[in-house]
This record gives structure tokens, sequence and C-alpha cells, in this order.
């Protein structure tokens, strides 16, 4: 075996397996398996199955999640650069699919970074409602933005703050949270070896208490009829089945959905610590004799799977007596146009948080001072920078003229959005977002440009959310030539105005959409039958 597992791990493997543990034990000499998500912001999935330029095998319980071969590199393909797809281990698609997101939901990703299960997110959503992604470490951060502009997601706000920080803008606010929590890490020890050596300093003890705490956040941030899904790559019970009980236990207004997904097998009752569960008597733990399944938890098991280990918990907030019914609620989620302060915080509500004892303890974290991050960011209104001055309002004013001008000269369709102005950086911000002040922000939107000189400059990530039409100028390279490769690495192409492709009568000079089959992957200068290449540095193919 060229794993070394701790001995205390498989002690206690053996002991929680029994006979399965033989089992289990090979799978560490078994290959791993590789996979990509198709990210259908960009192309369908049966599309993308139709110009794949690597064999493609379906991941049971995700749609869009495909098998890839070993020793494949989908990372070196343009299509990657493209964002056609993200690179993720085929267990860790499980989490989105059971959020079972409908257009228009807010949606919360608590511990997002580095976003492949925002990009999920996103993908089903397809450009409704709100995506909130946060993390607290700020390293990881970067990761996160990086995965969000190459998907060319619009939809996004990305934090970098403590859940506990969060409450006070996020109050009963997100229709689904998902809860990627930090943990032990025992399912990755095939993908990543180094976390097997790591695995007692990641003690079970000490990412219990964080998952409880982040749990407790997130129950205050879920509206009624919510659900969250909470999901750990380890196989503790600790940090799963007993997790959710105790969870449950301290919140009767929660209950777990039973779910089915392809390979998976239930979760444990008598690993909660319990030797029988049923759901809707939390408070007793009581029902069917005997140990039992947890319905509503399940385990993607890698002597079972195609995949490494995963636990996910499937959890639901009960509707107060008045609240709409299921009918209704689907109606209100096809047209969900909210106003920007029909989720503020109501007196009742804020009493509540006070005298709840968890909830007061968390405010009380949350109003602990700590650095303000974007707090800076206005919306068509003035800021005061270190100075106490106020940003003037014509600066506000010409920064928007420069975006308004932009589009006209440049792009066939005029983004959603409410354009947001921190310093010299432009953001198309959701509709209807919530209070961000006091949070870390890292994007309060779609990160479309920068204004120089009374002019303005488009981002990456601008480019990566248009689709090629959007573009009133833009040329298409072969993914299968040195063109696009070239590009991808940063050089001046050679473009003949023939080979421009423009809308209308525009003129060929000026900002061009570079796509690669079709598909946008940033931006060039088109000037005398040159390209001169603007793909970001720090992006560029190596």
């Amino acid at each position: 075996m060229t794993i070394e597992l701790p001995e205390a791990f498989i002690r206690k493997m053996k002991s929680l397996l029994k006979d399965e543990f033989q089992d289990f034990y090979s799978s560490y000499n078994d290959p791993r398996h590789y996979g990509v998500r198709i990210n259908t912001l960009k192309v369908a999935a049966q599309q993308f199955a139709t110009i794949s330029p690597f064999a493609l095998e379906r991941v049971p319980w995700c749609p869009t999640g495909f098998y890839y071969p070993e020793g494949e590199r989908p990372g070196k393909h343009p299509y990657y650069h493209a964002g056609l797809y993200y690179i993720q281990e085929p267990s860790a698609m499980l989490p989105v699919e059971l959020l079972e997101i409908r257009p228009g939901d807010r949606v919360l990703d608590l511990c997002a970074a580095p976003g492949g299960k925002t990009t999920q997110i996103a993908a089903k959503l397809q450009g409704t409602g709100l995506i909130v992604a946060n993390d607290n470490q700020a390293e990881r951060v970067k990761a996160l933005v990086k995965n969000v502009e190459m998907a060319g997601i619009r939809n996004a706000i990305v934090l970098n703050d403590l859940p506990e920080r969060m409450i006070t803008s996020f109050a009963d606010y997100f229709d689904k949270i998902l809860i990627d929590a930090p943990c032990s890490g025992e399912g990755m020890f095939r993908k990543e070896p180094e976390m097997a050596a790591q695995w007692e300093k990641h003690s079970v003890e000490r990412c219990s208490a964080m998952q409880k705490d982040i749990l407790e956040s997130a129950a205050l941030m879920l509206t009624e009829g919510g659900r969250i899904v909470y999901s750990t790559c380890t196989f503790s019970p600790e940090e799963n089945e007993a997790m959710i009980v105790s969870f449950l236990k301290r919140h009767p207004e929660f209950r777990l959905v039973p779910v089915q997904a392809e390979g998976c097998s239930i979760g444990r009752a008598d690993w909660s610590g319990l030797t029988s569960w049923k759901n809707d008597d939390a408070a007793e733990g009581s029902g069917i004799p005997g140990p039992a399944p947890l319905p509503g938890t399940v385990r993607l098991w890698p002597h079972l799977v195609r995949g490494e280990g995963h636990f996910a918990a499937v959890l639901e907030k009960a509707h107060a007596a008045h609240a709409a019914s299921t009918e209704e609620r689907d109606v209100q989620a096809s047209v969900r146009i909210r106003s920007a302060d029909e989720h503020t915080l109501s007196a009742s509500r804020a009493g509540q948080i006070k005298v709840n004892a968890a909830a007061g303890r968390l405010a009380r974290k949350a109003a602990e001072p700590g650095k303000r991050g974007h707090k800076e960011v206005e919306a068509g209104r003035s800021r005061r920078d270190k100075n106490g001055k106020g940003k003037p309002i014509e600066t506000l004013m010409a920064a928007n003229a420069a975006w308004e001008a932009f589009i006209k000269e440049h792009l066939t369709v005029h983004p959603p959005g409410e354009l947001v102005v921190y310093g010299d950086h432009l953001y198309l911000t959701p509709a209807y977002p919530p209070a961000l002040d006091g949070l870390k922000v890292s994007r309060p939107g779609w990160y479309v440009g920068t204004i120089r000189h009374n002019r303005f400059i488009p981002s990456h990530a601008l480019a990566m959310g248009l689709k090629a039409e959007e573009a009133v100028r833009r040329v298409n390279l072969s993914s299968q030539s040195m063109e696009a490769v070239n590009y991808l690495r940063g050089d001046t192409l050679p473009v003949a105005e023939v080979d421009l492709l423009r809308a209308g009568q525009c003129p060929a000079k000026g900002w061009c959409l570079v796509c690669i089959d079709g598909y946008a992957a940033g931006w060039g200068k088109w000037q005398d039958g040159i390209l001169k290449n603007e793909y970001p540095p720090g992006w560029r193919m190596t």
C-alpha cells in the first residue's frame, strides 16, 4: 500500500465497519477516480459530450458530472480556460445535487473555497436569484474569486468573513444553504496522502466544535421552509451522524429530509450515539428499535462507489403556521424579485435573537470589531475616504457614463444589475442585495472593469460572463489551433479584418471578445490587423 494510514484511524474503521473493513482497506490500493463537471452556464452537458477532447462516463449522482480517464490533462486544454468545465472529485459533486435548487433561490455557500460547489450552484440557478459565497480564509478566497470569474457567474457576492458575523445582514434570508464543513478529512486520504500524515493534528474534537458553531449560524440565516445540506469529506461519526442528531435535538424546528441518490448508502443512527432514530421525535430520539438507518443522511464509501469518502445530511426548517402553501411558494420562486427592505430584520425577530441563548452568543461575536473589507462599496451614492471626505457624486456619475459608453460601443446587450463603484473598480451587483456593511467583501457582484482617465477598461470577469453574441466585435479561435494556445499564453496575434465577426456596421478597431470554438475566453484590442492580447498574466496557460 502506497498510503500509510494512521494506526488509530485503522482501529477506528475496523470498529465501525467490522466485516466490511477489509474491502474498505483494500480500496486504498485501487486507482483514484477523476472527474469534471460541465459548466452549463456556458454549454449544455449533452453538447459538451459531443465536443469533449477526452472520453467521458457519467457520474451516477450528478447529471452534469463525468469521469475522465487517468492520464488526461483537462486543466491544460483551452476549454478549461474558457470555463466549460470544473475539475472536481466525483463524490464532491453530490451535496449541491441534494440542495434541490430552484430558479430564483437565494443560496449561501458558507465554506465555499476553492469554489467548485459555488460554480455548481450557479449553473443550477442559470443567472437567476443570488449566490453568496463565503470563506473565512483570505488566501483561499483568492481561488474562490478566480473560479467564480472563470465560470462566468454574474449573480454572486463573495465574502471573506466568519459565519457568525454574517447573521445581522442575513437573518432569515436564504432559501438554501450549503455547509461543506471543515473536517478531519478522512475521506480524502487516497486523493491527498499528506492529509493522512496530518490527521491527528486535525482532531475530530476541534473540527466538531467548529462544525457546531457553523450549523448554529446557518440555522439563523435560513428562511422558513428552507433547506440546509451539511457535508463533510470524513468518515468520523462524531462529525457526521452525531453532529446532525445533536443539532436536531437543539433545533426542533428542523427535520431530516429522506433522500435517495444513486450509489449512496444511508447514514447510521447507531453511530450517532443512539440505538434508534425517529425523524419527527428528535427530542427523545425514539422510534425504530435497535440499530437503524438515519434517513436524510447519506454516505459515499470508496469501496462501494467510484469516488472518495463523503457524508451529507439534508435538513429542512419548518414553516410557521401562516407560511405560504407549497403551490404559492412555487409561484413566488418563479417571480423572485423582492424589495430591498423586504427581508430587513424586524424588531421582533431582533428581540428573538437577543433572548435566544445560542443566538445571543453568536450575535455578541458578530459585534466584535474587525476589518471592514469593502465597506466603502457604494451604489450610486457618495462614500467616505480615509480622510472622512465624501467621494464626489460627479466622480460616480462619470464612472457610470464611462460604463454606459462602453456598453453602447462594444456590447449588444445591457447587462443586468445595479452598478456599484469601489474606488476605480466597477461591479454589477444582483438586484436588491442585502446590506453588506461591516462585512469583509471580496466581490460585491460581477466585476465588470475599472476606470482609468475617465475611460472604462473591461475586466476579464466581464469577458468570461458574456456570450459570444453579446459582444459587437469578436474573433473565434479553434481549440485545436496554435492561435488559441498562443492567445492563452499571452501572445499578440495577427488577425485579418475579414476574420473579425462584427454586429451591424460597427468599426473594426476596438475591444474584441476572443472566443474559443464560440465560447468567450477573454479580451483583445484589434487595430490594423493585430490583436493586442489582454489576457491577464496571472491566468495564462503555462
